[in-house]
């Protein structure tokens, strides 16, 4: 395999006082600047529905919004990050939280869904259900109404060699669970994961 580089990224701040802050990032100094621009408009827009949710999920006043991100995985031409965004409305019992992840193709500007991992046809849906229902079991996670599969459009992140899908709270879980994510070995989804794609990617040697 080529030597590939991580891309740069800066950090952009929005919001004008310290308990109203989002951060987000960009990336800066690529090769292919059309790439760029199209990786960084589909960011701020990401960020910007999330900020749109917290602000329209509630009838009573925004009192603090803290958001930030984490870059998961950047080599390969890979880039995988999560956008949080932390939330308390006025009297509201507790503050809400929203996690959402963007996976991209770096050569090409692709924002990945979870289906886009594996090859088509196979049942993607059903493999990862089974190995997270297992996790739930062996960690007696507590649930709301029991598991039975994930979404086909299921939230996911990649970290190296890593597959993690996640739900956000109150999905499955209750909130004081938090957000239960379940990291799944991409060696363990081998023959159905798309060669030409990240996770056939990050298996290479």
């Amino acid at each position: 395999m080529a030597i590939t580089l991580p891309v740069n990224t800066y950090t952009v701040k929005v919001g004008g006082s310290p308990n109203k802050t989002v951060f987000y990032p960009q990336l800066f100094r690529m090769q292919n600047q059309e790439v760029e621009r199209s990786i960084n408009r589909t960011i701020r827009e990401r960020n910007q529905q999330l900020i749109n949710e917290q602000i329209g999920n509630m009838p009573s006043s925004v009192e603090e919004m803290i958001g930030y991100y984490e870059i998961k995985n950047n080599q390969r031409e890979v880039l995988s990050l999560s956008l949080i965004n932390y939330t308390y409305h006025y009297h509201a019992a507790h503050g809400m939280t929203y996690i959402k992840s963007l996976t991209f193709d770096l050569r090409t500007g692709r924002l990945y869904q979870l289906k886009d991992l594996f090859k088509p046809g196979s049942d993607y849906v059903k493999r990862l259900s089974v190995l997270i229902d297992k996790q739930i079991k062996q960690r007696n996670i507590q649930l709301l109404n029991g598991f039975t599969a994930i979404r086909p459009d299921q939230d996911f992140y990649i970290a190296d060699k890593t597959l993690v899908i996640y739900f956000q709270l109150y999905e499955i879980t209750p909130y004081v669970v938090g957000f239960p994510m379940f990291p799944i070995s991409i060696f363990d989804l081998e023959d159905i994961v798309d060669e030409n794609g990240p996770l056939g990617r990050m298996a290479a040697s």
